[in-house]
């Protein structure tokens, strides 16, 4: 898509441009963001259709909430097979957010529960308000995670730490969500969707093929045995650092025209 047009949405998402980035918003603040198919397709659309010159997106949510999870009310599954391909079309869509075209800024406040956790942990970046908690209730619901939870979330917390979650309902606030990994950033309450767009728009002036190599190539390494992982390693550096734009950055570096790396 070459046209800075942005794709069409459902009325439960939003979407608007500021410079280089998308902002994206859940918007379906009176179900604290729950998450249907509707807007499951509305985001596969979204991101299979982004702009060519959309080169990072900051997601959030409106109201109190980034999302409450699954919408229980709107589940219509009458047999195992259906459950199958609904998880599987939400894996789908998951995946193009994750392993798609550029990075993602998630900003979290209030709820971020089941499958709302599921969409944060797509995100490559994630900011938390200090009213964000994090839950996965499953278990007390008589169900289990079906957007790709069991897959992402453990590589971020551990597979004890989402066992408890799922078994007893217990959640974790903001503060311990950072120290777990849930969140990178946290930022006071309000200041999570600013933080966000300042990361996304920082992300934006990276080179798209760096960029491309930390979303796709870095976990695929991280899950390699060693030695296939130095190769692949090796194998990006040369085609990122062979890329006439990291040649031109790294010049600028050298004859001191780049800023300096500084403590943020």
């Amino acid at each position: 898509m070459t046209s800075s047009a942005l794709p069409e949405l459902p009325a439960s998402l939003h979407a608007e441009r500021q410079g280089e980035i998308d902002i994206l918003r859940l918007n379906r603040a009176q179900k604290r963001n729950a998450l249907n198919d509707e807007i499951v397709l509305g985001l596969e659309g979204f991101f299979n259709k982004l702009p060519d010159d959309v080169k990072a997106i900051a997601l959030h949510g409106a109201g109190d909430h980034f999302s409450a999870g699954l919408d229980l009310s709107e589940l219509r599954v009458n047999s195992v097979t259906e459950g199958v391909h609904h998880s599987r079309s939400w894996h789908r869509v998951f995946d193009i957010i994750e392993f798609g075209r550029v990075p993602v800024v998630a900003v979290m406040h209030g709820a971020v529960v089941g499958g709302g956790l599921e969409l944060a942990a797509t995100a490559h970046v994630r900011v938390a308000e200090r009213s964000t908690f994090y839950a996965l209730p499953e278990g007390i619901r008589g169900i289990f995670v079906g957007g790709g939870g069991s897959v992402r979330v453990p590589r971020l917390i551990g597979v004890s730490r989402m066992m408890n979650m799922m078994l007893t309902g217990h959640t974790y606030n903001s503060e311990e969500g950072q120290a777990l990994g849930l969140s990178h950033h946290i930022v006071d309450n309000g200041a999570g969707l600013a933080k966000g767009i300042e990361l996304a728009t920082r992300i934006a002036t990276n080179a798209p093929l760096t960029n491309f190599a930390v979303m796709h190539a870095l976990p695929r390494i991280a899950e390699q045995d060693r030695s296939s992982g130095y190769v692949m390693e090796a194998l990006m550096a040369a085609i990122a650092g062979g890329d006439e734009a990291a040649k031109k950055r790294v010049t600028d570096f050298l004859e001191k025209r780049a800023p300096k790396v500084s403590q943020s």
